[in-house]
């Protein structure tokens, strides 16, 4: 494993930052030309063989205090979210975000890359063109896949190692209760097509060896061991790039992060690449790598005395997310859910250790999250979905069917602060908004403090018609929840403060689930007006930030082209989601790798190597 000491003074390719798609580009290039020196500087940690990443149901202490392999941004604070600030975590290890995440395979609708291809202008970058890309990336391991999924690539997807009894639950009553929709617990709503149908989710869990599949531990580490060419250096903060007076990028200057060297020398040293810089940093980290380089705004960078290189007010802007609501209900002692594991319960991780250790298989091999649908209202439902959001209906999903509006579905743990409630088991049921309204920026505070908290605005809820989507889903999934079997009650703190006699009250307590056939509860003004002041309080991020260095036009707001060099400067390239130039219906780590792939085969193309 490569170390600070063990850096040259030249590399071919240097890329700023170490997440997913930074590692496949890496291991792309370095598998097809041994002769290729390639550097890759990440801010955290090593993540080699380490149980906390390569054991799935361990993800969720990766966001927990103190946690040191992400890295958490304070957006400002808002009226529209009742005055607090929103806490987005961000990955900070070898791999990025999809060695940390909750490891959920979810795909993009093919329109979104058609969008990226013909709406934003850029060519090659349509669904047909990635389609064989996604296809690349992984080993699909479920008998249903389709032509658009793949059965040799580096990262294996399958359902983990348990159908927990959660999910079925979940799966059954919706089935039951929405008989409108589709539902088959083998259906393929992956494969950039498929919409409104209840299915069991998979996960990018090995079946195999029920570990996390992630990029570092799939291509990364085997390639440093066997190729010389490829070195992987942690615990450094990128300042800026270097370039020539012809504006050529010539190298990256850094320094150790004090987090991972506390006693390690505080002087910033730079790395050539003759070749071409790639940055890869996030979409928080790239467009600030950018700015302390003095590509970006004028006013950005006047602020923080950065001298400007290239006028580009792109840079930072364009900030998209996908936000959620979670909530969780108290579950029946016999339900099985991650709970006990993740309060760290010695019985219960000794249990599901031995199970795992010996099977591969268990709540060990698991994220929790069985179940799931990507929801596209019906007529009815659009009108309970009020004018403001009729208005976005028409402008962006009535000529697209395969847009889905939320993504719906059920996790067999508690996703929320343990401190309010007892310990005990819950299921938590969640639905994000797939392609909001809110846009928003993330720019530096310092010129050049890496660890400076970020000008960092993203106007979350500020549009009305993202604020009722998600209040009619707390409606909807609440429909669903009390008539699962395992449903104990719904936890008074962690739900809407309902007015006295509401008939929405909620059941702080319950023996059972709710009689199937009751009516669907009918929520008053004031009951309105409370669920929305719950979705502003409890709104949260899917930590799937892109969107602020986008591949589009200058004169748009674009920071990169097509081919992802970015305007004003040669030499350079930008290779991350922060390159996305409009969201994605899907988590976005499959996103990553397939931007991580195209990058691969542009830069393969320009230096003339085969075989990527």
């Amino acid at each position: 494993m490569s170390s600070p000491t063990k850096i040259f003074d030249e590399y071919d390719i240097v890329l700023a930052g170490g997440g997913a798609a930074a590692c496949i580009i890496a291991g792309r290039l370095a598998t097809a030309d041994a002769n290729l020196r390639i550097l890759i500087l990440e801010a955290g940690p090593t993540t080699f063989n380490d149980l906390s990443h390569r054991q799935p149901a361990r993800f969720i202490h990766h966001i927990s205090p103190g946690s040191r392999t992400v890295r958490v941004h304070a957006s400002t604070p808002t009226a529209a979210l009742g005055g607090r600030s929103v806490f987005v975590p961000t990955g900070q290890c070898l791999g990025g975000g999809g060695s940390v995440n909750f490891a959920m395979y979810t795909r993009a609708s093919a329109s979104d890359y058609d969008d990226w291809e013909r709406v934003y202008r850029n060519p090659g970058w349509g669904s047909q063109d990635l389609i064989p890309l996604l296809r690349k990336t992984e080993t699909y391991q479920l008998a249903h896949g389709g032509p658009t999924h793949g059965r040799d690539g580096p990262l294996r997807v399958s359902y983990g190692g348990k159908f927990i009894d959660i999910g079925q639950q979940f799966l059954e009553v919706a089935r039951t209760l929405d008989p409108s929709r589709a539902s088959a617990p083998d259906a393929d709503s992956n494969n950039l097509d498929t919409i409104n149908v209840y299915t069991r989710w998979p996960k990018w869990i090995d079946a195999e060896t029920g570990y996390r599949s992630d990029v570092p531990h799939q291509l990364i580490y085997p390639l440093a061991e066997t190729r010389p060419n490829l070195h992987f250096v942690t615990g450094v903060h990128v300042k800026h790039i270097t370039f020539d007076d012809d504006n050529r990028a010539t190298g990256v200057a850094f320094t150790l992060n004090p987090l991972f060297h506390p006693d390690g020398p505080t002087e910033t040293r730079t790395v050539r690449a003759s070749k071409l810089v790639v940055v890869s940093a996030g979409s928080f980290g790239s467009p600030g790598i950018l700015e302390r380089s003095g590509i970006g705004a004028a006013s950005v960078l006047g602020r923080v005395g950065v001298k400007q290189r290239v006028d580009l007010p792109g840079v930072g802007e364009n900030y998209q997310d996908h936000g959620i609501v979670l909530t969780p209900y108290f579950a029946a002692d016999e339900a099985e859910t991650l709970d006990h594991i993740l309060r760290n319960d010695e019985g219960a991780i000794e249990a599901a250790t031995a199970e795992f250790e010996k099977t591969k298989q268990g709540l060990i091999a698991h994220n929790s999250i069985d179940f799931g649908i990507k929801w596209r209202p019906s007529e009815s439902e659009l009108a309970d979905l009020g004018p403001e959001f009729r208005k976005r209906w028409d402008a962006w999903y009535a000529n697209a069917p395969d847009k889905p509006v939320l993504w719906i579905g059920s996790a067999g743990m508690l996703i929320g602060d343990p401190t309010l409630v007892p310990a005990r088991k819950y299921f938590t049921v969640g639905a994000y908004n797939e392609y909001p309204v809110a846009r928003g920026h993330v720019h530096i505070k310092d010129a050049s403090d890496v660890a400076a908290p970020l000008d960092f605005v993203p106007n979350y809820l500020e549009s009305l018609a993202d604020v009722h989507l998600l209040a009619w889903s707390y409606k909807f999934m609440r429909e669903i929840a009390r008539r699962m079997p395992h449903f104990r009650g719904e936890p008074p703190v962690l739900h809407p403060k309902f007015p006295a006699g509401s008939a929405a009250a909620v059941i702080p307590h319950a023996e059972g689930a709710v009689a199937f056939d009751t009516p669907r509860i009918v929520y008053s003004e004031e009951d309105d007006r409370a669920i929305e002041e719950y979705v502003r309080a409890i709104f949260g991020t899917n930590w799937h930030a892109l969107g602020t260095c986008a591949m589009k036009a200058r004169e748009e707001g674009g920071v990169v082209d097509s081919h992802l060099n970015v305007y004003g400067v040669r030499g350079l390239k930008v290779a991350d989601l922060s390159i996305a130039p409009g969201n994605v219906s899907a988590n976005t780590y499959s996103t990553a790798l397939v931007i991580g792939e195209k990058a691969a085969t542009i830069i393969a193309a320009e230096l003339g190597i085969v075989g990527v």
